[in-house]
């Protein structure tokens, strides 16, 4: 049965392609429909294709509020567990939080074939930033203006939270903290794109990681996008490097 209070769009998909699968990653306060163009473009190219929908997203900030990273990196390990039990390579593509996600997997399984980080939360955060937080979080101000729907295109939007719940976000705060030490370990191709005029990750985070990974590098320049590039001018450049790459790094 499904859930009522489910955002239209951000049903969870699982699509059976090829013997190749493309784990599709949402953002913080997002859910999948920022990333659905993304995922059909990888469906329709033929992939076996997984979007689950974070725990805590999709519904209602209070829903969020619950979760934070022990529960979305547990439903990010979860599919790709089942994507990679039913495929022959992996291939892992996510925006914002997403590629937080992507690249935690990537460490922690070394087997994955490629990787695509796109408007990636990946750079530690200032410490003066997290004390901010913490500060506020004990004076009992629980909530913050939302970080979703930054975008270009007047024409686009996206159905994220309107609010960010911070005991939630120093979590992913921690997670990021936490990353730095293994993205060195990272080694297999990946695809690093970044809106120049990002709003919610810091643009120098691109060059902050692919300083760190420890495999081949790509870069692609979003310049036309804000951050929720996937829903915006960029998109379909978005797809067509994402599909190339995933081809690339998955052929026989």
């Amino acid at each position: 049965m499904s859930d009522p209070q489910l955002i239209p769009g951000a049903e969870p998909l699982f699509h059976d392609g090829g013997p190749v699968g493309v784990l599709v990653v949402h953002g913080f306060t997002g859910n999948p429909v920022t990333m659905r163009p993304l995922a059909d473009a990888f469906v329709a190219a033929g992939f076996t294709v997984s979007m689950p929908r974070l725990p805590g997203h999709g519904t209602t900030l209070e829903d969020m509020a619950t979760t934070g990273w022990a529960e979305w990196s547990a439903e990010a390990e979860r599919a790709y567990q089942e994507l990679a039990g039913r495929t022959e390579r992996v291939v892992v593509a996510g925006l914002s939080m997403g590629g937080t996600l992507t690249a935690w997997l990537a460490a922690n399984h070394p087997e994955i074939a490629g990787i695509v980080l796109i408007n990636a939360a990946v750079k530690p955060y200032d410490p003066d930033s997290r004390a901010f937080i913490q500060a506020m979080i004990d004076a009992g101000d629980l909530i913050a203006p939302g970080v979703g729907a930054d975008l270009a295109d007047p024409d686009a939007h996206e159905p994220a939270y309107d609010g960010s719940p911070l005991v939630s976000l120093l979590t992913l705060f921690d997670a990021v903290a936490d990353l730095q030490a293994v993205l060195p370990n990272i080694t297999c191709p990946a695809l690093v794109m970044q809106s120049p005029n990002d709003h919610v990750v810091d643009p120098s985070s691109a060059d902050h990681v692919a300083g760190l990974l420890g495999g081949p590098v790509e870069r692609l320049s979003l310049d036309r996008s804000f951050h929720v590039a996937t829903l915006d001018y960029d998109k379909e450049l978005i797809q067509e490097r994402a599909v190339d790459i995933a081809k690339k790094v998955t052929a026989p």
